[in-house]
């Protein structure tokens, strides 16, 4: 699946948009893609998910055991990928704040895992689910996701295969350019306000 390819699934799903948006991350931004959106059909998220296993090296996943999302934005994605892997899936949620393995979810010591994300802006989101799956006695080998939003910039502290990059700029809010500063800023994601 071509860069191109995979942008064609996000507008074919209306799920690239433009405007003026808040990111998870706190930067603004005038494009978002809405992964939910392009998720929400089933046929579509295992192309996706299909064409992302075969970018992931195959030493990485010949040693790969489990697939773990951060709750909301990765479970269906993380889910596809497992699939796609043949592998269980797992994810840490936040539910005080903090990223837990919960749900009777439970790592053996030393497993090794492939941490999944929708979208990495920054990777803070990605190195906070790393830390629980660590906490939780998991390694990390390897991340992915559908969309890194840095074009590579992000440092999640482990080997990371998108399936696509983008250079999107992200501002801070009190730095924004002209045309972000004339529209109102809205959060369309899993943690809107």
């Amino acid at each position: 699946m071509t860069d191109d390819d995979v942008l064609a699934e996000f507008r074919a799903a209306e799920a690239l948009l433009e405007g003026h948006f808040i990111l998870s991350s706190g930067l603004r931004s005038s494009r978002y893609l809405q992964c939910a959106r392009v998720l929400m059909s089933p046929a579509r998220a295992e192309r996706l998910a299909q064409a992302l296993a075969a970018k992931i090296p195959a030493d990485v996943k010949a040693r790969i055991t489990a697939v773990i999302a951060p709750a909301m934005g990765g479970l269906i994605c993380g889910y596809e990928l497992a699939r796609a892997l043949g592998v269980d899936s797992m994810f840490v949620e936040r539910p005080t704040g903090t990223f837990e393995l919960r749900r009777g979810f439970r790592l053996e010591p030393g497993q090794q895992v492939l941490l999944m994300e929708d979208v990495v802006t920054t990777g803070l989101s990605s190195r906070e689910a790393i830390a629980a799956i660590t906490a939780a006695g998991g390694e990390v080998i390897h991340a992915a996701s559908l969309v890194d939003r840095s074009n590579g910039k992000a440092d999640l502290g482990v080997p990371f295969t998108p399936l696509i990059r983008l250079d999107v700029p992200s501002y801070q809010p009190d730095a924004l350019p002209p045309e972000l500063e004339a529209i109102p800023a809205i959060k369309p994601g899993s943690r809107a306000a």
